[in-house]
C-alpha cells in the first residue's frame, strides 16, 4: 500500500475548511483506484504519480478546488471551463463523480501510463514571416556596417520590434527619429525591449 506524504497531509490541513472534505476525497478515491500511487508536491500542490510519471494532482484555492488529470483530454475528453483540472471549480463533494465513475478515470490514466507515450502536444503555429523593413531602416544598415552585422545577428523576434516600431511611425520625421534611435540601440547590440528583458 502506498505511503501518504507528509506535505501532502500539511497542504491539505493549511487549505480553507470547505476544500478538505474534497481534497481527502479525492486522495482516497486515487489510492483505492491505484494502490500502488506515490504522493508529491508538484508545482506547490499535491500530485499523485504512478510508475514515476505524473497521474494527476489536485489543488485548493479561496473559493474552490479543483483536480485534473495529466492527460486530462485523453482520460476525460474535453474539460469545464473557468478552472483548472477536468472538473471545473469544485466546492461540494456533489461538485465530484461517483466513486464508480473516479475508479474507471483513474485506471484510464494508468492504462495510459503503462501504454508508454507522454501527452498529446498541440502543434506550433508556423512562425510569422519577418515583415519588409521600411526603406529608411535599410538606408541606415547600410550606411553603418556595425548596426548592420548586429541586425543580422539578432533573432527574428528583435529585428520584427525595430521593424514594426520603425513602420508604425505616421509621420516621416517621427520615423527619422526611431529610425536614428534604432541605429544607435543596434550597434550597441540592444533589443528594441530591452528595458523588459531580464
Amino acid at each position: 500500500m502506498a505511503q501518504h506524504d507528509p506535505r501532502v497531509d500539511a497542504y491539505i490541513a493549511q487549505a480553507a475548511p470547505f476544500a478538505r472534505p474534497l481534497l481527502e476525497h479525492l486522495r482516497a478515491q486515487v489510492h483505492a483506484a491505484c494502490p500502488d500511487v506515490e504522493e508529491a508536491i508538484k508545482w506547490s500542490m499535491p500530485a499523485f504519480l504512478y510508475r514515476g510519471r505524473q497521474l494527476a494532482s489536485m489543488a485548493a484555492f479561496k473559493q474552490h478546488a479543483s483536480f485534473g488529470f495529466w492527460r486530462g483530454e485523453d482520460v476525460v475528453g474535453e474539460r469545464e471551463e473557468g478552472a483548472m483540472g477536468q472538473f471545473g471549480r469544485l466546492r461540494t463533494l456533489e461538485d465530484l463523480p461517483d466513486d464508480a465513475r473516479m475508479r474507471e478515470l483513474v485506471a484510464r490514466a494508468m492504462a495510459l501510463i503503462d501504454a508508454g507515450g507522454g501527452r498529446r502536444r498541440t502543434p506550433r503555429a508556423a512562425p510569422r514571416p519577418l515583415p519588409d523593413a521600411p526603406p529608411a531602416l535599410v538606408a541606415a544598415l547600410d550606411a553603418d556596417p556595425a548596426a548592420r552585422a548586429a541586425f543580422d545577428a539578432f533573432p527574428p523576434s528583435h529585428r520584427r520590434e525595430y521593424i514594426e516600431w520603425i513602420a508604425e511611425a505616421k509621420r516621416e520625421d517621427t520615423r527619422a527619429r526611431r529610425v536614428a534611435q534604432a541605429i544607435e540601440w543596434i550597434a550597441q547590440g540592444k533589443s528594441r525591449n530591452l528595458k523588459y528583458e531580464r
